[in-house]
């Protein structure tokens, strides 16, 4: 086999051009199945991280319609729906023993209508609202930026305190320090005791005006945290809440935020279809990675259909080597050479063949995949699978197609080859 290689490599050496030109077909071939696959890969990755958003695995369980559609059930405007329990510990402590879990918190929630927020004459609207304890901001990944968190003194004493995140903060202080600053909100003074950001800073592709108005909404106005001991005080009443928990790896977030959704629902006798459901971010991004995938699968085929013009051209260029090499195929029989020594022979040249175009297809894969990144700035992640699938693929073009070949060699009469001009 060594020695077969070896002579491969001569053979190969010997006719440059006419080898590279053999090769060209295999290496468009797995160069375009490499980009496209890292390509894919790199889609679905920023598919799957623009929903997930910081990647801290925090998915949230709240109130929806599920009789006439699928949509949120909003508190602002359709007031407390019946049968729907308020959260009570021994609830939330079987919410925070449920497998996966590693952190949960209980919190209510308001978005427009009566959330406005006053600062002079700056004011901030239609921003969410959360009514929260501390343990909010470390499920859902905030740190603290300015200022301090919530203390046991807030909760007890009913203290009329509050914490911006670092966009609301912006938008009312316009660089002013807000901490120790007073804001109204229904004619009720609030102090900002402090400025939280998330921890980890995630800022996703913005492709169209949908991705627009999906990703940037709520970024852009912020968000304002109220002890939750104060909600009832600015909104007149106790409230269901929503759950936001934590888990600790990112595909167990469907499962987890089922299984808490499936546990408040034993509390819940709403008899209009008011219940919990958990945000599926991960069903979401399978959905749109399923349809890229069928979409851009077609690209791999048509890519694919260059590599058996490719190994056509290997099964051409083998036979015209069978022809070159006639009278040596003649002599190596001659002097004893058998039948499948020939067949391993120039069965080898041909894996070697098409192997170093393999090679070659990949490196030019990964360049031509990280040339589309730049150029159309999208995200590129390089399949190994694909890297591995396109070197051995190669080498199986190389035995298949130069079966044929091999086996006219093989088959040779070593008297005419011998007589062959």
């Amino acid at each position: 086999m060594i020695e077969n290689i070896r002579l491969s490599f001569q053979g190969i050496w010997a006719h440059k051009m006419r080898s590279f030109l053999t090769m060209l077909g295999i290496i468009i071939g797995i160069a375009s199945i490499i980009s496209i696959v890292s390509t894919i890969k790199g889609t679905n990755e920023q598919i799957k991280q623009n929903l997930i958003g910081a990647g801290n695995n925090v998915t949230k369980v709240q109130l929806y319609h599920t009789n006439d559609g699928n949509y949120p059930y909003t508190i602002d405007y359709e007031g407390i729906p019946d049968g729907v329990p308020l959260m009570n510990d021994e609830l939330f402590e079987a919410i925070r023993n449920l497998p996966n879990v590693t952190s949960a918190a209980a919190y209510t929630k308001r978005q427009g209508g009566n959330t406005n927020y006053f600062y002079g004459t700056a004011s901030l609207s239609g921003c969410p609202t959360y009514g929260v304890d501390n343990s909010y901001f470390e499920t859902c990944g905030y740190v603290i930026k300015e200022g301090r968190m919530f203390v046991p003194n807030d909760m007890s004493g009913f203290r009329p305190v509050v914490i911006l995140d670092d966009n609301a903060a912006k938008s009312l202080f316009q660089g002013e320090d807000p901490v120790g600053k007073t804001i109204e909100c229904n004619s009720i003074a609030l102090v900002v005791v402090g400025v939280v950001e998330l921890d980890t800073k995630f800022e996703p592709v913005i492709n169209s005006i949908e991705d627009y108005y999906t990703y940037m909404d709520s970024r852009t106005s912020g968000a304002v945290f109220l002890p939750d001991a104060l909600w009832p005080a600015l909104f007149s009443y106790d409230e269901p809440k929503e759950v936001a928990v934590q888990v600790s790896y990112t595909e167990a977030m469907s499962a987890a935020g089922k299984a808490v959704a499936d546990l408040m629902n034993t509390y819940n006798t709403n008899s209009n279809g008011i219940l919990y459901k958990a945000e599926d971010t991960l069903e979401q991004a399978k959905e749109l990675q399923d349809l890229s995938n069928a979409t851009n699968q077609q690209l791999v085929w048509i890519a694919s259909i260059s590599l058996l013009v490719g190994g056509i051209g290997v099964m051409n260029i083998m036979l015209v080597s069978v022809t070159e090499r006639t009278r040596e195929i003649g002599l190596k029989k001659a002097i004893g050479a058998k039948k499948s020594r020939i067949l391993w022979q120039f069965l080898t040249e041909a894996a070697v063949l098409t192997s170093m175009g393999g090679l070659l297809g990949v490196g030019t894969g990964i360049g031509l995949a990280e040339v589309i990144s730049r150029i159309a700035e999208t995200p590129v992640a390089i399949s190994v699978p694909a890297i591995i699938f396109g070197v051995v693929f190669s080498m199986v073009i190389g035995i298949i197609f130069g079966l044929i070949p091999s086996i006219k060699a093989a088959n040779l009469n070593p008297i005419d080859a011998l007589r062959h001009e």
